[in-house]
């Protein structure tokens, strides 16, 4: 399932109704056709909780649809009930992805912490970055309503860490001069618009519970460590419980030299 809250109720919704559907021990054999194809079959013999998975490549369902529509058929002989599920995984062809809103508006800059002349924004529209250089990481959401359960994720490319001022080894993470929008609407609350945070070696995400329309600002500080040049995905806001509730930023290209 998607969320947790998906599982709980699946899991409650199937505590009745299995002792009046699985009232026959299971003992068939299931089968898959893609189009004219034959992708395979398993026999699945007393209750058991094993899955069994069929692939199909992405370049076969290309080639069939290339030539019309193609059904997908599973077939099942025998006593029992088949459970089965139908899903695609994919990646992009081409790894700059434009910018989307699908309930958020999500905006990433990067900006110099010690020295102007560390970040360049270059024409192209990629970033360079002096190696061994702090780096402020400055991230806009934008809720067009008040929404829940929200998490904010942002990868870091490969060439940069981020200095996570719980860590006793990091030192002093210089303060973000500019007041964070979206933070002093419930000050005596709290002082944030996001309840917890994690900086992981790879990402950084912030949660919160209850999000108010409007613009939310969150910073944080890296360090360049590693010369390259790195595609950066983009940075995504979306409702946890509720997905289709989403937004990102453009993908970004990061040079650290």
């Amino acid at each position: 399932m998607g969320t947790t809250q998906e599982n709980v109720f699946v899991l409650a919704g199937a505590r009745p109704l299995l002792p009046q559907y699985e009232k026959v021990t299971p003992d068939f054999v299931a089968r898959i056709w893609l189009g004219d194809g034959y992708a395979g079959d398993h026999a699945f013999k007393g209750r058991q909780t094993d899955r069994f998975q069929i692939d199909i490549p992405m370049k076969t369902v290309a080639d069939k649809a290339a030539k019309g529509p193609a059904d997908l058929v599973i077939q099942k002989d025998g006593a029992g009930r088949l459970y089965y599920r139908v899903g695609m995984t994919y990646a992009p062809a081409n790894l700059q992805l434009a910018a989307a809103d699908y309930g958020f508006t999500v905006q990433r800059k990067y900006e110099a912490v010690d020295d102007p002349g560390d970040v360049k924004h270059n024409p192209d529209g990629s970033w360079t970055i002096k190696a061994g250089s702090r780096v402020r990481v400055r991230l806009a959401m934008v809720a067009e309503s008040r929404r829940y359960h929200v998490a904010l994720v942002d990868p870091l490319p490969a060439g940069l860490e981020p200095m996570n001022p719980a860590l006793a080894v990091t030192g002093p993470v210089p303060q973000d001069p500019k007041p964070a929008a979206g933070a002093d609407r419930y000050w005596w609350w709290w002082s944030t618009w996001y309840e917890h945070q994690n900086l992981r070696d790879e990402r950084v995400e912030a949660f919160t519970s209850l999000l108010w329309e409007g613009v939310h600002d969150y910073s944080y500080v890296a360090r360049a460590t590693t010369p390259g040049t790195f595609v950066v995905p983009p940075t995504k806001a979306e409702e946890m419980y509720h997905p289709e509730t989403f937004g990102r930023s453009a993908s970004d290209k990061v040079i650290v030299e």
